[in-house]
């Protein structure tokens, strides 16, 4: 749909016209830190006052929004109807995009898209257009059938189950095709542009891929695809879900971020040219490579993110995950690669439980940084990292567990730049007490390992 005016009269139009083409309700969604879309629900006859900020809403202490403060003043959520679609799966719904702030000027200092914009206009006040695509996976199981033995939830198609691995299979996915049919039929008709999609490496794990775009959109669209990818499994009796490594012997699902800068009046992409990488690249990974360590307190955002960053799977065969602060041509087994067959520089490390907002946010600070300051990411990793036992000179070990990227996160100077110091003390108090929570937790595998031997 095209970028509308603020003037109501206009909201008026497009409520009228919606509602002839059958839809009844608007949510004006806006992301809580865990990457959950919220909102209330509001008559289309409603649309133009919801744009006009209508709904408010008390969302501290609501998925990861900071702790519940109930004196603090309520935010306003203002949808965008730049972003206004209509939910294939249920047309009675119309999604628009929303940020959230006081009194419809002054930025709730925890909405996610928020951050966004504002590094966006950074970029832009620089000459440059933040460019974004990403390769996203999930798993979809039957809730029903689970292992007694291990509580494995059943693969969506048992062909998944071929070993060594369902990767790229096509009985796999013509097993699965009901579900993946209705995806792409709905990504179509919400202007995804649907390239291809396959079954991936673990059992019921697929990948869509489809076209980048500029950063924030792209966040957007991922926003509604989350939902998206829930709701259809739905249809069809199943659950789909974006943790990073649903059991231990599971392929981990990333969300490799694909990124470019171009330039923002010409639209000319400014990290490859006829001569190859350009010094503006470089100095991008660079800087990413600089702040790797805080990256991944909102790239893998998670415990359970830490268990897909290994070397290796369970039963030793490569993860595809990287663990070091690397970069190479066209290593796969590096952080960021620079890839033959796009312009376009991908950081592999980001997975399935990542914010986009957040993730994009400080992923372009660092990278700015890198440009601004003519930083340099020495020459490219050609070996097969996932051997490493020991980093070099220009790469660093990826933090081992939530604990070391939160402390990185909570030290890094750039975060409280890009952040803001409510969001940085907000942010790092819960991660703290997520790991303190995982931390106290006695597992089966402790049971196993000590409880008869010590």
């Amino acid at each position: 749909m095209d970028t509308l005016t603020t003037t109501s009269q206009e909201h008026v139009a497009l409520a009228e016209q919606l509602a002839a083409e059958g839809v009844s309700y608007a949510v004006g969604a806006w992301i809580d830190v865990l990457g959950r879309a919220k909102s209330k629900v509001v008559p289309i006859g409603h649309l133009p006052a919801l744009i006009a900020g209508s709904e408010r809403y008390t969302p501290r202490g609501l998925g990861g929004l900071g702790q519940m403060n109930p004196n603090e003043p309520e935010c306003i959520a203002v949808p965008d109807p730049s972003t206004a679609t209509v939910l294939p799966w249920d047309r009675r719904f119309v999604w628009l995009n929303a940020d959230l702030n006081y009194g419809g000027t002054d930025p709730y200092a925890l909405c996610p898209r928020s951050i966004l914009k504002r590094q966006l206009a950074v970029a832009a006040d620089r000459g440059y257009t933040f460019n974004l695509g990403v390769e996203t996976e999930f798993y979809v199981f039957r809730p029903e059938g689970a292992d007694a033995a291990d509580q494995h939830l059943p693969p969506m198609a048992r062909s998944g189950l071929l070993r060594p691995t369902p990767a790229y299979d096509v009985e796999s996915v013509l097993d699965a095709m009901p579900f993946l049919n209705r995806m792409v039929t709905c990504m179509q008709e919400t202007g995804f542009g649907v390239f291809s999609f396959d079954h991936e490496g673990g059992d019921g794990q697929y990948e869509f891929d489809f076209d980048y775009a500029p950063a924030l959109q792209m966040a957007d669209r991922l926003s509604l695809f989350r939902v998206m990818v829930r709701q259809v499994a739905k249809e069809f009796g199943l659950l789909a879900t974006f943790m990073p490594k649903p059991y231990t012997g599971a392929w981990g699902s990333g969300h490799h971020f694909n990124m470019s800068l171009a330039a923002i009046d010409s639209g000319t992409n400014l990290f490859r040219d006829e001569d190859g990488w350009t010094k503006t690249a470089y100095g991008f990974v660079a800087g990413i490579m600089r702040h790797a360590a805080a990256l991944a307190a909102v790239a893998t955002p998670t415990v359970n993110s830490y268990k897909r960053l290994t070397p290796r799977l369970a039963d030793g065969s490569i993860s595809w995950a990287p663990v070091w602060a690397a970069y190479g041509d066209n290593n796969r087994s590096c952080m960021l690669r620079l890839p033959h067959n796009r312009p376009a520089v991908e950081n592999r490390a980001v997975d399935a439980a990542a914010n986009t907002y957040l993730t994009a946010a400080l992923t372009l600070a660092a990278g700015l940084e890198g440009i601004a300051e003519g930083l340099h990411p020495g020459d490219p990793v050609g070996a097969n990292t996932s051997d490493w036992t020991a980093g070099s000179a220009t790469a660093a070990r990826l933090p081992r567990n939530l604990l070391e990227a939160i402390e990185a996160f909570a030290e890094d100077p750039l975060v409280h730049e890009v952040f803001g110091a409510e969001f940085v003390a907000e942010y790092v108090a819960m991660k703290y007490d997520e790991w303190d929570s995982y931390h106290a937790e006695v597992s089966a595998w402790e049971r196993q390992r000590y409880l008869l031997d010590l």
